[in-house]
């Protein structure tokens, strides 16, 4: 069985040493969901959005949520991410936008957490951007699609849910 990893043996919450560990080559992808009303999908497609460029803004408050990460989760080690990318595929016929955040470094820690946190300011962005037009929107499946690197190996996530 294993163990959770931020804990030390009294229960108390720590940050994991990974002075140890091996710096190898390390990606991590998160997707995530926001679905939209007709009237909101079509001003992030055309542009027509009161506030400008609702993907072009999500995509960069991804990128700086990831870099910013370990000022949101507590236990998450400082990293220097050599890359970041923010990608949007709209999805007219479910009227749902969905967001992908890759982050790559070399270290001793995994960029998972970053992945998961840049895809989920992207989408909060795109409801913050748009929340004037509906404010019923919903962000949902937000998960870790794929990571490489590290001990644990690499994994390839598809939630059943998403199938």
């Amino acid at each position: 069985m294993k163990e959770l990893t931020h804990f030390d043996q009294g229960g108390n919450a720590i940050m994991v040493d990974v002075s140890d560990k091996e710096i190898t080559k390390r990606t991590a992808v998160a997707k995530g969901t926001i679905r939209v009303s007709k009237e909101v999908f079509r001003a992030i497609k055309e542009g027509t959005s009161k506030k400008g460029d609702v993907l072009g803004v999500a995509r960069v408050a991804g990128i700086m949520g990831a870099k910013r990460t370990f000022e949101l989760i507590p236990m998450c080690h400082v990293l220097s991410l050599e890359k970041c990318n923010v990608d949007f595929e709209l999805k007219e016929d479910v009227l749902e936008v969905e967001a992908t955040c890759l982050v790559k470094t070399t270290g001793k820690t995994g960029v998972e957490m970053e992945a998961l946190t840049g895809v989920n300011i992207a989408l909060l962005t795109i409801y913050d951007m748009c929340k004037a037009i509906d404010k019923t929107m919903v962000i949902s499946n937000v998960y870790l699609h794929q990571k490489t690197g590290g001990k644990s190996g690499d994994v390839v996530n598809i939630p059943e849910s998403i199938l």
